[in-house]
């Protein structure tokens, strides 16, 4: 998840990562990362918040035009 992170920062573009959705080989490198994910290129924020903020969009913001 760290390259991937790193590659869409190098890239501008804004990353936002769901703690609960990634893990590493040990507790202590999982967390150490997410730290410094959080403190340098990432938003590391909850699921609970990723899915609040996705519902709190309003409705058919994303549907497809008409006959696409």
């Amino acid at each position: 998840m760290r390259a991937s992170v790193l590659d869409a920062f190098s890239e501008n573009f804004r990353i936002t990562l769901a703690e609960e959705g990634c893990f590493d080989r040990s507790q202590a490198s999982h967390a150490i990362n997410l730290c410094d994910m959080n403190a340098k290129y990432a938003d590391v924020v909850s699921t609970a918040e990723c899915i609040e903020y996705i519902q709190s969009l309003p409705a058919g913001q994303f549907e497809l035009p008409a006959g696409a």
